[in-house]
């Protein structure tokens, strides 16, 4: 069987398990959801780039030495339904790489990146990602049990927080945050995030 090396070469209308994905060598970065392929938007612009690092600062300061670690893309999370057990590769239909995901569950880390769902999960908007990120991963991510969402608008300078509703297993929107507003986490209350620093470029 050839290498898969182009995606000329993959059928942009078939499905794939996360078994297939893992054995592709794309210059391009994709996503699978639900088994169907999802190109990336083009590389970043500074301004996302600035703001995911900014984020990845303050984070990161927060999460030093303490059990929840914070990861940043390229970083493949493989997402399977939380109300079954963790699926074979081939039986696994969702890859994704978030901007940020914050990991508490030490035994969900593998060589290759993050087997279930993270515990928080950051998404940047980029032009032409929008669509996905508010429709497919949201549904995604509610539908695996991440318990906290942020989607963070960069031209408007806003941030959605979603929280988990545990009986329901529906996203409540917590939060929003705009501007120079401190942002808390549900999950982590006492990190409080100066929405000011985050946008600062």
């Amino acid at each position: 069987m050839a290498t898969i090396t182009q995606l000329s070469q993959l059928d942009l209308n078939g499905t794939y398990s996360y078994a297939d994905y893992m054995t592709w060598r794309l210059e391009e970065t994709v996503e699978l959801i639900r088994g169907k392929i999802m190109l990336m938007s083009p590389a970043p612009n500074v301004k996302h780039q600035q703001l995911s690092r900014n984020l990845l600062v303050i984070m990161g300061n927060y999460f030093h030495k303490k059990t929840c670690q914070v990861f940043h893309a390229p970083f493949d999370v493989k997402l399977y339904d939380s109300k079954k057990s963790k699926l074979a590769d081939q039986d696994a239909y969702s890859v994704v790489q978030p901007d940020l995901c914050v990991i508490c569950d030490p035994e969900k880390l593998t060589t290759q990146g993050c087997s279930g769902a993270p515990d928080w999960v950051i998404e940047v908007l980029s032009p032409g990602n929008t669509k996905k990120e508010m429709r497919l991963k949201y549904d995604l991510y509610q539908e695996n049990g991440v318990t906290e969402y942020w989607l963070v608008y960069p031209y408007e300078q806003a941030v959605y927080q979603f929280v988990l509703n545990q009986d329901t297993e529906k996203y409540q929107l917590h939060a929003m945050y705009a501007g120079d507003d401190i942002a808390k986490p549900a999950l982590f209350p006492e990190l409080e995030i100066d929405l000011a620093d985050v946008f600062a470029e």
